[in-house]
């Protein structure tokens, strides 16, 4: 069962920046995509940005040239670089990976982010 461990978050201002760490731990099968979701509060879970194994990506609109998602294949682990900050940015965060089986079905605990205006 795969394990994820969310790092990274905390508080910033508007226009700033913040670098989210996810590691991918007790799969016994290859990690094929990896993605970030967000949950604001009373907010349905979203799909931020997403990449596969091989480095390819796919964003959320809203977030498209602000956002950059990467990975270090070796240690199963997934990046996520936000820039240019927005108070609308303000939810948790999570990661979750893919193997054969499909995607983790028990998320992390998530880490905050909040984008004060």
């Amino acid at each position: 069962q795969v394990q994820l461990v969310e790092s990274g978050g905390g508080l910033v201002q508007a226009g700033g920046s913040l670098r989210l760490s996810c590691a991918a731990s007790g799969s016994m099968f290859r990690i094929y995509d990896m993605g970030w979701y967000r949950q604001a509060p009373g907010k349905q879970r979203e799909l931020v940005a997403s990449i596969t194994r091989g480095g390819s990506t796919n964003y959320k609109d809203s977030v498209k040239g602000r956002f950059t998602i990467s990975r270090d294949n070796a240690k199963n682990t997934v990046y996520l670089q936000m820039n240019s900050l927005k108070p609308e940015d303000t939810a948790v965060y999570y990661c979750n990976a893919q193997n054969i089986r499909g995607w983790a079905s028990n998320w992390g605990q998530g880490t905050q982010v909040t984008v004060s205006s």
